[in-house]
């Protein structure tokens, strides 16, 4: 005779999920109702807005005898919570093939905080963060976002499920009516998608409430035409008295010191150490792509090191940022200081030099690329020297750049 041993598979086991009135006792002699969710063995409680006398809790239900205050609106209450925890736990269940307490809880809480749900909330928190970890700009970036959005709502009451394509439309309007540009709007949403993004990955919004699938930033390409001196242009930069305007002298340099060195921008120019030189090299990390760069120190460059080797006694070059171990938020304001006034500065010489183009900051990395094409060095060479990351990039850059060829290739038709 065969023996067959049948083995029953066990059943997949579910949560236990129940209200409960736990054994601590309150000052008040009351004792707290919670949810309990008991998973894998493992137990957490949920505190909700109640406490309790034994007198008035029914152990077997769960829920609140007669003789509690208001008892049938407070069991309800109780019902909507415990059918929001079994939600969670359901959903959950469907998007992974094992999830631990923790994972409830972290979705529980956000599901039953609507706080937490709160765009503006949200926002701030990571603005802060942002500001801990040193990332100031984009702290700034995301604080001027988020004021525009508030002005735009003239309200703080704002829920990721409301951001839809609708709202980016109308706020895109918004944004039109007062001025706003291609380039402009197109920061604001960038910086709207990504804290969107944060939020699915913190589990404070699910990814089938995410707007950006159906409105595209693709669309929202700045169309300035990018600004930039020729070789003669640059050359009265250089030779310009200064000593006419040696108020001017500062900003000169930078100038100057940007162009000869690659189109090297402000911010890397204000964080520039004495120990980025050396011998006839400079090396540093650009803040914007984190590409590395080595660049041959020229005689104009070397000379405008020589001059603040004597005025500047920082670890940094230049008289920017004018204290060693500053912190992010203080080279940010010194950033956004100085910068300003060297802008102001620039427009003061372009007037003494007779240069009618507008000069910025930026106008040095232009300038660079385009006495570069006028010199005929090759795109590549060009692309290489700037960092971009492929032809391509410098292509479209150059194409925006000095027309001049392009000018008198038309004057022939004369």
């Amino acid at each position: 005779m065969i023996c067959c041993t049948y083995v029953v598979p066990k059943p997949k086991i579910m949560a236990s999920i129940k209200t409960v009135l736990r054994k601590k006792k309150l000052t008040d002699g009351t004792y707290p109702v919670c949810l309990r969710v008991t998973k894998d063995r493992k137990t957490k409680y949920f505190k909700t807005i109640y406490n309790a006398l034994p007198k008035h809790w029914d152990n077997a239900t769960g829920t609140f005898n007669k003789g509690y205050n208001n008892y049938i609106q407070s069991n309800r209450l109780l019902l909507k919570i415990k059918a929001r925890a079994l939600k969670t736990y359901s959903d959950l269940e469907i998007e992974k093939d094992h999830f631990t307490l923790e994972d409830f809880e972290r979705q529980f809480r956000v599901e039953s905080n609507p706080v937490k749900l709160s765009v503006f909330s949200f926002w701030n928190e990571i603005i802060n963060e942002m500001i801990t970890a040193g990332r100031t700009g984009n702290a700034r970036a995301n604080r001027d976002t988020y004021n525009s959005v508030k002005l735009f709502l003239n309200s703080t009451s704002l829920f990721f499920q409301e951001i839809t394509p609708t709202f980016l439309n109308k706020y895109e309007v918004f944004l039109r009516s007062r001025g706003g540009t291609d380039g402009g709007i197109g920061v604001r949403m960038r910086a709207i998608r990504a804290l969107y993004n944060m939020a699915i990955e913190r589990k404070v919004v699910k990814r089938s409430y995410y707007p950006f699938n159906s409105y595209k930033i693709s669309k929202l390409k700045g169309k300035g035409i990018k600004k930039a001196l020729n070789i003669d242009e640059i050359q009265r930069i250089i030779n310009m008295d200064i000593s006419k305007h040696p108020d001017l002298i500062d900003t000169r340099n930078y100038f100057l010191f940007s162009f000869y060195t690659r189109g090297m921008n402000f911010a890397d120019m204000m964080k520039l150490r004495w120990s980025n030189i050396s011998g006839d090299k400079i090396f540093y990390i650009r803040s914007k792509t984190k590409g590395k760069f080595t660049i041959k120190i020229l005689p104009p460059v070397r000379e405008i090191l020589d001059y603040y080797c004597q005025v500047n006694k920082t670890q940094y070059v230049f008289p920017i940022l004018l204290k060693d171990n500053m912190t992010p938020s203080q080279i940010e304001n010194r950033k956004s200081k100085t910068l300003k006034k060297y802008n102001k500065d620039l427009k003061e010489i372009a007037k003494i030099c007779k240069i009618e183009k507008p000069i910025t900051s930026y106008v040095a990395r232009h300038t660079f690329a385009n006495c570069l094409k006028q010199k005929g060095v090759a795109t590549d060479v060009i692309s290489e020297s700037m960092g971009h990351q492929n032809v391509s990039i410098t292509q479209v850059y150059l194409k925006e750049l000095d027309s001049s060829v392009l000018d008198e290739a038309c004057e022939l038709l004369l």
